[in-house]
């Protein structure tokens, strides 16, 4: 994958690819190896020559709970299958801040730069998720203390409501979120 320029739409792509496991957000290394362009034994390779400025907060290994979890969610190839035969590694951003040390190319520094961004732009977007839920839910105290008065408009508002907290909701789903 060529990074051109870093747009909006990338940095949407990649956020895409980040989840939420053991509590931490992280980016697989199969997903990071086809952002470098690389396969990812190729990626895993480097990692490994360079184990020390990996320590278990930048990068661990998923369980095999772990691993079936994301098959199941995301189609992942099954073992025996042709698919990889090892648990992924999850990197963390410190993580991926390594990697641009230890991958060195034009590319490898224009995704890190995408990547980064990434993780600014979800750590910006959840706030404004968490006032969005606020603002709904005094949305819902008030339709259902004035109901009596709204009468007529109370199925609309509903469906209004309902739609919110379904978007609202929608980044949070357990489906992105791995372990515990």
């Amino acid at each position: 994958m060529i990074m051109a320029e870093n747009t909006p739409a990338l940095t949407h792509s990649i956020a895409q690819r980040i989840f939420e496991i053991r509590g931490q957000r992280v980016m697989l290394d199969t997903d990071l190896a086809a952002l470098y362009d690389v396969p990812t034994f190729r990626l895993n390779e480097a990692v490994k020559r360079n184990r020390a400025r990996f320590p278990e907060d930048f990068m661990f290994q998923l369980t095999k709970e772990e691993h079936a979890f994301l098959r199941s969610q995301f189609a992942m190839s099954k073992p025996g299958r042709g698919g990889r035969r090892t648990e992924p590694f999850a990197f963390t951003e410190q993580g991926v801040a390594m990697l641009s040390s230890v991958l060195n190319s034009e590319q490898a520094v224009q995704v890190n730069i995408a990547i980064f961004r990434a993780f600014i732009w979800l750590r910006k977007a959840l706030p404004a998720q968490q006032e969005l839920a606020a603002k709904v839910a005094e949305l819902e105290a008030a339709v259902g203390k004035h109901g009596e008065i709204i009468g007529k408009h109370d199925a609309a508002l509903g469906g209004i409501i309902e739609a919110l907290n379904e978007l609202i909701l929608a980044p949070s789903k357990d489906k992105r979120r791995i372990g515990f």
